[in-house]
């Protein structure tokens, strides 16, 4: 067999995993919509994605609760996330001694994006939510509030979830500020400016699209993630209106009640996973612009 016949062999192959991968796509999206488009026909959009209660067992499926609390502990985790993880970033790329960085921090860094989310869970459970509730019941409003004061709730939600973003967030970071060009750094430095300056004033504008795309990246990790979440939101159906408050995720709607559905409380947990899917794919779609957009301003 001669080479032009083993490339053309090779380019079939790589066609087909792209065409097989793109169909698993599609099947898994047409399923869902298949199943949840349903309870959007039967009930409305509005009364679907803007109610205000979920009860299944009164026919009433409005996600609102679920979709608010997917985007405060996702807020949360960026708000804490994201200054961390930069910063990591920078301090990697450009201030740690290199033996430092490849023997310590990141294999720590990737020791903690193999960790399992049951874990992050259970740490939260025993570490972050007693730390919380001893806060919540110095606070007199919270104090005797059983929902409030539980510990459980959004700001133990948006904890975990930023340290479980933080190795997207770094590592697709520090390579964005180790792609800017040398020269860039080396002119800064020539005409006066400090290693501070240079980085602030010059590297991170160069990096910005590679940085803001760890973290949509770094969102979409969070709004996807199920276990974590659940063990230590609280999973109440409820509007939050604190901080402190108990909410429920879209993904943990669809774990915690998918065992026991039937019929008509199954689609509506489809329904769930439709606003999910879109919500990640457009996470994702913003990404994958911001990429592009670095790329074509590189």
């Amino acid at each position: 067999m001669n080479r032009e016949h083993r490339e053309k062999i090779y380019r079939v192959i790589l066609f087909a995993s792209a065409l097989i991968a793109l169909l698993v796509i599609i099947m898994i999206g047409g399923f869902i919509f298949g199943e949840g488009m349903p309870i959007f026909t039967k009930y409305g959009l509005d009364k679907v994605l803007l109610g205000s209660k979920w009860q299944p067992s009164n026919h009433i499926y409005g996600l609102w609760p679920m979709i608010i609390g997917s985007i405060y502990t996702t807020m949360g985790a960026l708000i804490l996330g994201v200054p961390l993880g930069v910063l990591t970033a920078i301090f990697l790329a450009e201030v740690a001694p290199k033996r430092l960085v490849d023997l310590v921090i990141r294999p720590a860094i990737e020791l903690l994006a193999g960790i399992p989310s049951v874990v992050y869970g259970l740490f939260g459970m025993v570490i972050i939510v007693p730390a919380i509730r001893a806060l919540a019941s110095t606070i007199p409003a919270y104090a005797e509030d059983p929902l409030l004061s539980s510990g459980y709730g959004i700001i133990a939600g948006s904890i975990i979830l930023s340290i479980m973003i933080l190795p997207t967030i770094i590592s697709i970071s520090e390579d964005a500020i180790r792609s800017v060009p040398a020269e860039y750094k080396e002119g800064s430095l020539a005409l006066g400016a400090t290693h501070w300056q240079t980085i602030s004033k010059v590297m991170l504008p160069a990096a910005s699209s590679g940085i803001i795309a760890a973290v949509v990246l770094g969102m979409g990790r969070a709004i996807g993630e199920t276990m974590a979440i659940i063990m230590v939101a609280g999973n109440a159906p409820i509007v939050p209106d604190s901080i402190f408050s108990s909410v429920r995720s879209l993904t943990g709607n669809i774990a915690i009640e998918m065992a026991y559905s039937s019929g008509e409380h199954t689609k509506a947990l489809f329904a769930t996973g439709i606003v999910l899917f879109i919500l990640i794919m457009i996470v994702n779609s913003f990404a994958l612009w911001i990429s592009k957009r670095g790329l074509k301003n590189a």
